[in-house]
């Protein structure tokens, strides 16, 4: 009767854990579970067997067709939570089972256990040929993961003081990439007291990271954390992919979906979280069909895991390091920062841009340490009842300025020019000038940065006038416009022009060749989104050059598809 009572008390638990319980944990009917047995392969599994492991590569889907699965927690620490009891009619994964990733919590066989395994490619055929049934798959894996992120469940545990600038730079890190996580703070958790004080962290060494299975990072790197986290797959430099994306901003997922879905082999590449800078908005409000706005996070994660759906390889963060056009091997190479060399038939370049560090004396001594060049919930958490300011006046920095206005005390937002009207939206402008702790600061511009360990004072003058000022601020938001990230490409025949922005549509002395639009000077090689010249550098411009470029890349690779390998 206990063990009864047990799994009673775990299952009303679900209940608040994950609200859309029904949509969450659909129950499949006898047709729909024979509609899925030409896509799986039965497995069969003895009482106390895992059907998967926190921290390993889950081997895809399993649907539940006799007995029960227990799911719990293990977060590192030794601390194991129980989740959820799962039955006959229900299918067991979350979103990252599409690409095989690690699993983020613990599945074991409570008696007897007959299953259906549907590994992830054949996971993904499934939810493309199986319309409606696939329509309630994808929407339930995508809640699971959503649940798991918002109740910190799976994942590692992130232990320091919640003020310091690498925890926001982590959190920053694994809130962008959809993976959950959760701190604790020595101040207030002894468990957190004693993990630094066994290993003798000092505050350079902060935050600590505890992986689920037990391995403890110093302040990582993003990358050493996503290789201990299981987030970069190893097989990818085995492949010759028909495109290969760079950058995983609007741009280059729409070029991944519309690829993917068309049939064509697709890898992405990003050096740090897919969504780019738009995925660091806190609400973007004229993109056609979205009458109520919606978070760049959220646009961008429908859109990673649509690219997913379609077949797409979601490398992140790999950063690419350089472009080999010789085709020595039969491909375009390209070599990653981490030592390995991929190859593709063709390559769509949608870099975007990086953002611009602006002359201020101390600005790089205070990076994570209350400068920051998004504006996130976990930044905005930072300037809670306290002056802030911000430095930019295009539609980025309005939607910045509006998100912390609901956080901070006020918003000091200075404009090096003298209105708003020629780089912002109007309906922001608007909205800006409605908000009484907003205070715009018209020809203005900071000039230096003052504090000890972290940003205590910002020094200001008008443009029209020697004299600085100091205002005491201790986060400084700095929106002023970005750079092309075109450095990986020098050497290799891409033309760029004056300010770096990659040249498309260019005649490059072929003969009557018709050059694609949106191709640069090397054949095969495409760009699109905010890294191509004369892009209109919007978000909806963006997804329209990723979803043209697709027809430019079977045209290639029609022509070439006789080319020696």
């Amino acid at each position: 009767m206990a063990v009864d009572e047990a799994r009673i008390n775990r299952l009303n638990a679900t209940t608040y854990a994950f609200p859309r319980h029904e949509q969450t944990f659909p129950a499949l009917t006898a047709p729909e579970i024979e509609r899925m047995r030409r896509f799986g392969e039965p497995r069969s599994f003895q009482h106390g067997d895992a059907l998967f492991e926190t921290g390993k590569p889950g081997p895809g889907m399993f649907v539940v067709l006799s007995g029960n699965v227990s799911f719990t927690q293990r977060d590192g620490l030794g601390r194991v939570t129980p989740i959820i009891d799962q039955g006959p009619g229900q299918f067991l994964a979350e979103i990252g089972q599409l690409a095989g990733r690690v699993a983020l919590v613990d599945g074991r066989a409570e008696g007897d256990v007959e299953t259906l395994l549907i590994r992830p490619d054949k996971l993904r055929a499934l939810l493309v040929a199986e319309a409606d049934l696939g329509e309630r798959i994808m929407r339930a894996l995508i809640l699971r993961r959503v649940s798991l992120i918002q109740g910190g469940v799976g994942g590692p545990v992130l232990i320091g003081p919640a003020s310091l600038g690498s925890m926001a730079r982590l959190q920053n890190f694994l809130s962008r990439n959809g993976q959950p996580h959760h701190f604790l703070d020595p101040e207030t958790d002894k468990d957190a007291a004693d993990l630094i004080a066994r290993y003798s962290a000092s505050r350079d060494d902060l935050p600590l990271v505890v992986c689920p299975n037990g391995t403890v990072l110093r302040n990582p790197s993003e990358t050493a954390l996503a290789l201990a986290m299981g987030m970069i797959g190893s097989h990818a430099h085995d492949k010759l992919y028909d495109v290969a994306v760079i950058g995983s901003g609007p741009a280059g997922l729409a070029t991944a979906v519309y690829a993917a879905s068309e049939g064509l082999s697709v890898a992405v590449f990003d050096s740090r979280a897919y969504g780019g800078q738009a995925g660091a908005s806190a609400r973007i409000e004229n993109y056609l069909g979205f009458p109520t706005g919606i978070s760049g996070l959220a646009l961008a994660g429908r859109a990673f895991n649509q690219a997913q759906k379609f077949g797409a390889e979601m490398l992140i963060p790999v950063s690419i390091k350089s472009l080999d056009c010789s085709k020595a091997s039969g491909a375009f190479a390209l070599a990653t920062e981490c030592g390995h060399t991929l190859r593709a038939k063709s390559v769509v370049v949608a870099s975007g841009a990086r953002y611009r560090r602006p002359r201020i004396d101390n600005l790089e001594a205070f990076e994570g340490r209350g400068v920051w060049y998004w504006a996130s919930p976990i930044e905005a958490r930072l300037c809670a009842d306290q002056d802030v300011v911000l430095v930019g006046g295009g539609n980025s920095a309005g939607q910045a300025a509006v998100f912390l206005s609901t956080h901070a005390r006020k918003v000091h937002m200075m404009i090096r020019g003298g209105g708003l009207g020629a780089s912002m939206s109007r309906y922001l402008i608007e909205r800006i000038e409605a908000t009484p702790n907003i205070e715009l600061m018209f020809n203005t511009e900071v000039v230096g940065l003052e504090g000890a360990e972290t940003l205590e004072r910002v020094r200001w003058r008008s443009r029209l006038a020697p004299d600085e000022f100091t205002l005491d601020s201790r986060n400084l938001f700095l929106f002023v416009g970005a750079d092309p990230a075109t450095a990986w490409l020098e050497g290799c025949g891409v033309q760029v022009d004056r300010g770096g922005f990659v040249l498309t549509g260019v005649q490059s002395g072929e003969g009557m060749r018709a050059v694609p639009h949106l191709e640069t000077t090397v054949p095969g090689v495409f760009a699109v989104g905010d890294v191509r010249s004369g892009s209109v550098k919007r978000v909806g411009g963006a997804i329209g050059e990723g979803a043209q470029v697709v027809a430019a890349l079977h045209g290639f690779l029609a022509d070439n598809e006789n080319a020696p390998l």
